[in-house]
């Protein structure tokens, strides 16, 4: 069932959208060749933690709990890569996704961040996935369905000769990470099935992951990460979007801003 939210529990829900992209601002001053991936997730733990935040991803359900606050995917890695030891290098790409809940209200977001100058491909899929975001946040602003929307992302994407991720979709969000509807960034006869009226109160988390070639995905052994099928680099870029009647709201608004200020230390 889907919950509308009222515009006072959406403001309640942008002051933990704010953290979230201050915990983004924070991870971006450490994205240098060299740095460990904890070292990145145990900044974003800590300050969470400073801030009186509960982080969403640590100890998540699955074959085995999630085990960090962010997930941090390399190159051909497309969601879920768990932050270990592992050292960003010139020429990489990474998502990164993290997600909090604050005075029992939640935000969700990712971003696919350069380290340094990246070869032509990347460059070219972390330009098409900016843009296939913030296409999908122009159309909620005239769509009377979700399916509008996602066909519009469709459009960007498979207009660049990139594929679209289907076996990960976006959600509703609220006092919980995850609550109804799904929100595929693709449509067929599936998701056709289960498309739904956009309706002001609904807060999605909007997450298009886009490959440079096939979308087939695979998990590695650690039960987690997952990794396009043919090594090919992806992009991950998702903000959380309230719908109100001046249009869409978004709710981790900074996320990505190169002008966004980190968190004073």
């Amino acid at each position: 069932m889907l919950t509308l939210k009222s515009l006072r529990e959406i403001r309640k829900m942008q002051a933990a959208g704010h953290l979230v992209a201050q915990a983004h601002a924070l991870a971006r001053t450490m994205l240098e060749p060299g740095v460990r991936l904890i070292d990145i997730d145990l900044a974003v733990e800590a300050f969470f933690k400073r801030e009186g935040a509960t982080p969403l991803f640590k100890g998540f359900p699955g074959a085995v709990p999630y085990p960090a606050v962010t997930c941090i995917s390399l190159n051909e890695q497309i969601v879920h890569g768990i932050p270990g030891d592992r050292k960003l290098k010139p020429g990489d790409i990474v998502s990164l996704d993290t997600a909090c809940r604050f005075e029992g209200w939640c935000g969700d977001a990712a971003w696919t961040y350069p380290i340094g100058e990246v070869d032509e491909e990347r460059q070219k899929l972390l330009e098409i996935g900016e843009q296939t975001l913030a296409a999908a946040i122009e159309a909620l602003k005239t769509a009377k369905r979700w399916s509008e929307v996602a066909r519009c992302m469709m459009d960007v994407v498979h207009g660049a000769g990139f594929s679209l991720v289907e076996q990960f979709v976006g959600h509703g969000i609220g006092r919980e990470m995850h609550e109804a509807p799904q929100v595929p960034n693709f449509m067929n006869a599936r998701m056709a099935s289960e498309d739904f009226k956009l309706q002001q109160g609904l807060v999605l988390a909007i997450e298009p992951m886009i490959n440079a070639g096939t979308k087939d995905v695979k998990i590695l052994g650690d039960k987690w990460t997952a990794v396009t099928r043919d090594g090919r680099s992806s992009v991950h870029f998702e903000h959380t979007v309230a719908l109100t009647k001046d249009g869409p709201l978004i709710i981790t608004e900074g996320v990505g801003d190169p002008s966004f200020p980190p968190p004073a230390a």
